[in-house]
């Protein structure tokens, strides 16, 4: 796919494509908390109030995953390093810029409170997830630290096969999300369809360096029904040798582009995704949190003290080490 057909594919899907390399995307949840004061599970999780989250990837074009139930575009990614990339500042003021275009709309909208839409022109979250692998954008420290001067909190999501990616984090995201979608190695590769050999090994490379890291991790698990959906004991090590503050099993939306690739028969229902997490709460020692039946999606956590209630989302909690129960 050339370049023009790309941008054109993107940007009728709703994307706003930001310099060379990046987008930002209105998340369905941020229409919803504008429109009906409804938020994400990651405000009932974490705090985050999803007016105000900018939903965003500085590496569009970037992955070595082609996962099977990711719901965006694939087949025109690149697995290595771009020859040149945007400054950060610039990529976070176009971002934000690019944010106030596609809210412009709510503004007026007699569903939406006005002092609402007015909070939403100033992001206090950015999800920087959205397409691609978001570690391989190599200026990712200064944007990091950019966002935090600005107080805006960052919820960086990887897929856990750009090791070195994680060691050069400085400074850390107010979140990590480590996305293990695999129990073992075949599943994996299957499931993922990685364009290199070794991704695997570096997943658990990357699940030992997320282990250290002082600042709130969450492993994700997205459970696709007849592909990954079981192995709790091999989910539970792979667990255990990052030890996140939590743990989300999610289930599989059918939504996408994925629906090219898999069926309605593979999306699990809430209760299926329920009964995964508790058998994972009994291996790990994990306790669960919560859940949200909307977004089938359970949260395990380490302790009840590691609670993030909403508008704690900026506070990190000390919570201590378990083991695996005999």
């Amino acid at each position: 796919m050339g370049d023009q057909d790309l941008s054109n594919e993107l940007a009728g899907q709703g994307y706003q494509l930001v310099g060379k390399h990046s987008a930002v995307k209105m998340c369905y949840w941020t229409r919803e908390s504008l429109v009906r004061g409804r938020d994400c599970y990651k405000g009932r999780f974490y705090g985050i109030e999803s007016h105000r989250c900018l939903q965003m990837s500085p590496s569009i074009d970037s992955c070595n995953l082609h996962c099977r139930f990711c719901w965006r575009n694939q087949g025109w990614e690149n697995d290595g390093p771009m020859p040149e990339y945007d400054d950060p500042e610039s990529l976070l003021d176009r971002s934000i810029d690019a944010q106030h275009r596609i809210l412009s709309g709510f503004k007026g909208d007699p569903e939406v409170e006005l002092d609402r839409w007015e909070e939403s022109q100033r992001p206090r979250h950015i999800a920087i997830s959205l397409t691609g692998e978001p570690t391989l954008y190599p200026k990712m420290n200064r944007f990091l630290a950019l966002c935090h001067e600005r107080g805006i909190t960052t919820f960086l999501v990887t897929n856990g096969t750009n090791p070195d990616g994680l060691r050069a984090l400085d400074p850390l995201p107010t979140q990590l999300y480590v996305s293990v979608t695999a129990p073992n190695r075949e599943v994996f590769r299957r499931l993922t369809l990685p364009t290199d050999e070794h991704a695997w090994d570096r997943l658990g490379e990357s699940l030992e360096i997320v282990r250290g890291l002082k600042t709130r991790r969450v492993v994700r698990h997205t459970l696709v029904k007849g592909w990954n959906l079981g192995w709790v004991g091999a989910y539970a090590e792979l667990d255990l040798l990052a030890r996140p503050d939590f743990i989300e099993p999610k289930g599989y939306v059918y939504m996408g582009k994925s629906r090219q690739r898999l069926g309605r028969d593979h999306v699990p229902s809430h209760e299926e995704i329920g009964t995964f997490a508790r058998r994972l709460a009994e291996r790990t020692g994990y306790l669960w949190l919560d859940e949200s039946p909307e977004s089938k999606v359970y949260l395990l956590g380490r302790s009840e003290a590691g609670r993030f209630l909403p508008g704690s989302a900026r506070e990190l909690t000390a919570v201590p080490d378990v083991a695996a129960p005999a």
